[in-house]
């Protein structure tokens, strides 16, 4: 392939702005950068194609880069249409990756990048939201023949590939990278903790001290997004339907309460589920007016627009990003990023050092899927902890800082049943 020639992007002149931007990132990745010094060497993936769809922006460039350094032919698209940045995307094809992606396109080229990134017939592929492997299985099993297997980047992607492989149909391994230690503790609780207040600030330029926030769904992102705004000086209440999770977040202060009780006192509301219309008419007919929504979880499901939209006598763009919806009644409600991941559609998505974990864990993942993949089967298995453990491990040292280890006898102790 000829990614000047067969790439699909808005712009190469752009690439100039997307290479600074890389270049920023590079900079404050060193997991990846020590990876680097010996993939580059090595060249592990060499006559292998990888396929990527992921948000296309700088931090996901410098993995694109990096597992082109490792020798394989790279071609990649966006995984949310408001997340893909030109810039980035210029900058990539001119370093010899192939993309298919711009900001923005029609529901129809969307999907038609997906289709051109798996018709490259890649080797093995990395996953957002498993929509690569969702075409693959339901729309285009002609292209599964080649696919090794791959890797998944999110909560809500896992449990469509649990879905499908307990149904007996999926056809290729793929590795949950999300649930990884290092990317579950680190990624989501810090990395959206950070990264969805980041977008919502910037885009609402609004105070967040003294007011109501409401986090529906406390998992590990729900935690990030609850605890910082419990830093910014907001009140947190949490929404949950894990009675075990409701509890935790009792017991970490938060206010819990049903969605309908919590729609009545929220200034902002944050969806962190993975589920569909979490927020919907029974809780815009008693929210206050001026209340503002955003979205982190993958999809744009979580927040019901169809019933937001049936609901309003006028809709119009007030700020960029922000869709304001005029009720009936007078109230107003305020939408962000039209109900996308507000953190990328809205932000410039995690900072670097986080995503410099996440990606060197999808970066070793696909090298052990590479090597070992006739062994594993098509099942959806775990990070291997020695990855996990290894990615942890580059990061403090790239800091600086030591950890103890255990002597033999310390050893020979945790492992004995005797005392």
């Amino acid at each position: 392939m000829n990614a000047l020639t067969d790439s699909v992007i808005k712009d190469i002149s752009l690439a100039p702005s997307g290479r600074q931007k890389i270049n920023w990132a590079k900079d404050h990745m060193p997991v990846l950068n020590r990876i680097r010094e010996r993939v580059i060497v090595e060249k592990p993936l060499a006559g292998k194609r990888v396929a990527i769809s992921l948000h296309l922006e700088a931090k996901t460039a410098c993995m694109a880069e990096l597992i082109r350094d490792a020798g394989a032919e790279v071609v990649i698209t966006g995984s949310n249409p408001l997340s893909t940045q030109d810039d980035i995307c210029a900058a990539l094809v001119s370093e010899g990756v192939t993309v298919f992606a711009r900001y923005n396109p029609t529901p129809e080229e969307y999907k038609s990048h997906f289709i051109m990134t798996l018709e490259t017939k890649p080797d093995l592929i990395i996953d957002d939201g498993a929509d690569l492997v969702t075409i693959l299985h339901s729309e285009r099993p002609d292209l599964l023949e080649q696919i090794q297997g791959g890797c998944e980047e999110t909560t809500t992607g896992i449990k469509r590939l649990l879905s499908l492989e307990k149904s007996g149909q999926l056809k290729f391994p793929m590795i949950a990278v999300n649930d990884a230690f290092s990317k579950s503790l680190f990624d989501n609780r810090y990395g959206t903790g950070q990264s969805v207040w980041d977008g919502i600030n910037r885009t609402t330029n609004l105070v967040v001290a003294g007011k109501t926030v409401v986090v529906i769904g406390y998992g590990w992102c729900g935690k990030g997004v609850a605890m910082r705004a419990k830093g910014l000086g907001a009140r947190v209440i949490v929404v949950e339907v894990d009675a075990i999770k409701a509890t935790e977040a009792h017991m970490e202060g938060f206010t819990v309460l049903p969605m309908v009780e919590a729609a009545k006192q929220g200034d902002f509301f944050v969806t962190v589920t993975g589920n569909k219309a979490v927020i919907s008419r029974d809780h815009y007919e008693v929210m206050k007016d001026g209340a503002i929504l955003a979205n982190a979880g993958h999809f744009d499901i979580e927040i019901n627009i169809v019933a937001l939209e049936e609901m309003a006598v006028k809709e119009e763009v007030v700020r960029k990003d922000i869709t304001q919806y005029l009720l009936a009644d007078g109230r107003k409600i305020n939408l962000l990023a039209e109900g996308r991941l507000v953190n990328l559609a809205a932000g410039d998505g995690h900072p670097a050092e986080i995503m410099d974990m996440t990606f060197a864990l999808q970066v070793l993942s696909l090298l052990y899927l590479n090597q070992s993949n006739e062994k594993i089967g098509a099942h959806v298995i775990d990070v291997p902890y020695e990855i996990d453990e290894q990615v942890s491990r580059h990061f403090l040292e790239s800091l600086g800082i030591q950890i103890d280890e255990l002597t033999p006898e310390q050893t020979e102790y945790l492992n004995s049943w005797q005392v």
